[in-house]
């Protein structure tokens, strides 16, 4: 298919932002809205230890093809803040996925395209399983991660486990205060370890860095791994997270992402594959690529976009 890709800007961030705010659920997020008003709209989702800046190159080539582009920062990144202090700084999955169709709602976005990688991956991957609705098409690096804290009290194999080292790191308070202390320098090694191919410069990382200093970031992030090993969620989402429990299928149109050089724990995409009852296809890309797909390879992640967006 033909791509316009005039728009990358090298990892510069060409054409991105300014962000805005706006209050929706629990929160102030702060969010990229850019493209045409009246286009298709896509929600992109990050992961940990990263920000909306995995987006500005991709986001660029969408906006050029025509789309409506809408990025928000997590909650405890970036711009976002709770409405309140009294709110839980909770980082379980169904309440991310709880923020992104708060976030749609308040921007009167009925239907969108729905991408993300890491953490943003599985949010992606909740609202298209339980608001299919909400959805016309899923772009999803490292496949199917809807969990439970069942699947995370299963040992794994040494392997395995340890490749989940920082999860067992922060379900300690000398992780807890290890990653407060340490957070940028924790970032930068998770990003080395996990896209060990990835030449990114000083200036890139920092950019994203910044969004770590949000006040809830430890919280939310020392919360999230610690809730998949059984710490305790909020009671107002005990039902969904029970229906995720039983791994629901997703059946609107999706596309599948994997770099060839993934540093992070990822699932064989011969493991997911199943779990895509709609038009579905697998791409695993070339040339290095790492856990940051979309930042590393925007050409390659837009196209995914683009096309599953067309499969309706």
């Amino acid at each position: 298919m033909s791509v316009e890709t005039s728009q990358v800007g090298g990892g510069r961030d060409s054409g991105f932002g300014p962000v805005r705010q706006i209050d929706a659920g629990v929160l102030d997020v702060g969010y990229v809205d850019t493209g045409p008003a009246d286009g298709p709209t896509v929600l992109l989702l990050h992961g940990w230890p990263y920000d909306i800046h995995s987006f500005a190159d991709a986001t660029a080539i969408l906006a050029a093809n025509g789309y409506r582009v809408i990025v928000p920062h997590l909650r405890g990144h970036g711009s976002t803040r709770f409405l309140s202090s009294d709110t839980m700084r909770n980082g379980e999955q169904a309440a991310l996925a709880v923020d992104a169709v708060a976030l749609m709602d308040v921007l009167n976005v009925d239907r969108a395209v729905v991408a993300g990688f890491d953490w943003g991956a599985r949010t992606a991957n909740i609202v298209a399983a339980v608001w299919p609705e909400r959805c016309n098409g899923l772009v999803s690096v490292s496949g199917y991660l809807i969990g439970s804290q069942a699947a995370g009290r299963e040992p794994l194999a040494p392997e395995a486990e340890l490749q989940w080292w920082y999860q067992y790191y922060f379900a300690t308070d000398r992780g807890r205060d290890g990653y407060a202390k340490y957070t940028r320098e924790f970032a930068k090694l998770v990003w080395h370890i996990a896209s060990p191919q990835w030449r990114f410069d000083d200036a890139t990382f920092d950019r994203s860095a910044a969004s770590f200093d949000n006040p809830d970031h430890v919280a939310i992030v020392i919360h999230n791994y610690r809730w998949r090993l059984g710490a305790d969620g909020e009671t107002l989402h005990e039902d969904l997270e029970r229906r995720l429990a039983q791994g629901p299928a997703i059946t609107v149109p999706t596309i599948t992402l994997e770099g060839d050089a993934n540093g992070a724990p990822h699932p064989e995409p011969s493991a997911y594959a199943g779990k895509f009852l709609g038009a579905y296809e697998h791409r695993t890309i070339a040339g290095g690529i790492g856990h940051n797909l979309p930042q590393e390879a925007p050409e390659a992640f837009a196209e995914a976009v683009i096309e599953v967006g067309g499969a309706q």
